[in-house]
């Protein structure tokens, strides 16, 4: 008998990408940022197996409260900022099938609190920019693609491209550089170059932005590609009134801008199996999220109406969020056969304004000034509408995940919000009003009540519509695949 040679499989090459963030959701969330650090790089593995995506963040002391002695020790070096030499630990734990490193420094990480606001926090993500490519030895991970988030991460493919590819180790990194918010650019004074980043005059260009150094700029002039959280931010930050005065800059790079809508983690926000609700529903035992309504109004304090039309707000409060349109109608809303309840912290003076909402309206009204991961899934789950009124919204996760639970977004078209959201005129799977208007705002809240109210089973078919929809990261790993492919296979 001949000899038979069995064809033996060549190992598959994978494509490595380096995700860097200052925030990740099971580790550090304050917004949007760490959703999408929690969920994109499985969503991109889970899409195409061919590739490796790991995160890297700060170890904060929150990490280190929780996890502690899970964390894996790999190793440690000395990073070299201009006025002394910084420990550099590096730390290791896997998650949903993610690699995460940790880069250690007690000084600028071991904080109670946010991770940002503090004086130093220029310096403190300058040291971690500059740590992420000093440590790619320590972790044996040379990626293809670093992909880097918003201004504390701005420097990552600021020094990649003036200094680290000149190294061979380095030459053939792309880079990617995602906003997710324009309005918070990392703007500082000259001196910070001298103090803390260290850019040679030659390259100083690259950073410098209306007599400031301003690290947006350069990470948009340095990367090979820039993404936003949305197609139409994208194209609103070509424009002066959302630009937050870098239009010009954008419009120059616009060859490089792509904007791709966020996805939402539809494991954890999920009405069937979610241990927060009571009971567990989906769209098939619908009739079951009345009693969610009914436990949430009892919790609250609301009058127990299963009639009345619950509208909720969970936000930041803030003027970019639209609470100004809310304010200024708000007795208006209240005319209607509704109960309002706001979830958020922000802006003292939205805070008493709500506060003194519930006064008035007892038993109709509920002001939540807190932050409260459990109670915002009760509100998502047992409210009827969901009102979202943003000035302006780089994508937006709250309609989608609203929409998980069956209900329905009120949005102004602005950013992730036109995206996701269709008028219910138009067959859509919510209510969209256009200008930036009180008026205009009141009347889909109307609307949507007197439907709610009045039209029983035409409010079922939205609802249905609403539950239908994908917003799940298939579709957006997939576009970040194919953004990632073209970068790789540019000569």
């Amino acid at each position: 008998m001949e000899n038979v040679k069995t064809a033996t499989k060549k190992p598959v090459v994978k494509k490595k990408v380096l995700y860097v963030a200052a925030e990740c959701k099971g580790f550090m969330t304050t917004g949007g940022l760490a959703e999408v650090a929690g969920s994109l790089p499985k969503g991109i593995m889970d899409t195409d197996k061919t590739y490796d995506v790991r995160v890297i963040m700060p170890l904060y002391k929150k990490i280190i409260d929780t996890y502690g002695e899970k964390l894996e020790y790999i190793g440690q070096k000395y990073i070299n900022m201009p006025r002394d030499k910084q420990y550099c630990g590096v730390f290791k734990y896997v998650k949903d099938g993610v690699i995460h490193y940790f880069i250690d420094n007690r000084y600028y990480f071991y904080r109670d609190g946010s991770p940002y606001g503090h004086y130093d926090d220029g310096e403190r993500f300058a040291f971690f920019s500059k740590a992420v490519l000093e440590v790619l030895d320590i972790i044996d991970f040379y990626p293809d693609i670093i992909n880097a988030n918003d201004w504390h991460t701005a420097l990552v493919n600021i020094y990649l491209d003036v200094y680290y590819k000149k190294n061979q180790y380095y030459t053939n990194i792309k880079s990617v550089f995602t906003i997710h918010n324009i309005e918070y650019q990392g703007v500082y004074g000259k001196d910070f170059n001298y103090n803390v980043m260290d850019i040679g005059m030659e390259n100083l260009s690259l950073v410098e932005y209306n007599g400031n150094i301003n690290l947006i700029k350069g990470a948009i002039v340095c990367s090979d590609l820039v993404t936003t959280v949305s197609p139409t931010y994208a194209n609103e930050i070509k424009d002066p009134f959302y630009s937050c005065g870098l239009y010009h800059i954008i419009n120059q790079n616009a060859f490089k801008l792509r904007g791709i809508i966020n996805g939402i983690d539809i494991n954890f926000y999920n009405p069937k199996t979610d241990n927060v609700i009571k009971p567990n529903y989906d769209l098939k035992t619908i009739e079951l999220k009345k009693e969610v309504k009914q436990n949430l109004q009892r919790k609250l304090g609301l009058q127990e109406n299963p009639n009345a039309c619950i509208v909720s707000v969970i936000s930041r409060l803030a003027s970019h969020k639209g609470i100004d349109l809310i304010i200024d109608r708000f007795h208006d809303i209240m005319r209607e056969n509704v109960q309002f309840i706001v979830l958020g912290t922000g802006e003292q003076y939205y805070e008493n304004k709500f506060r003194g909402f519930e006064w008035a309206y007892p038993g109709r009204v509920k002001a939540c000034i807190t932050f409260n991961t459990d109670l915002s899934k009760e509100i998502y789950a047992g409210s009827d509408c969901f009102l979202m009124p943003s000035k302006m919204e780089p994508c937006g996760l709250s309609q989608m995940i609203a929409s998980r639970y069956g209900t329905v977004p009120i949005v102004r078209a602005t950013g992730g919000l036109r995206d996701t959201i269709i008028d219910y005129g138009d067959n859509g799977n919510g209510f969209v009003f256009q200008e930036y208007n009180s008026f205009h705002m009141l009347d889909k809240i109307k609307q949507a009540a007197g439907l709610y109210t009045d039209y029983k089973d035409q409010w079922k078919e939205l609802v249905d519509r609403v539950m239908k929809m994908d917003f799940s990261w298939n579709a957006s790993a997939k576009l970040y695949i194919k953004e990632y492919e073209q970068l790789l296979n540019k000569e």
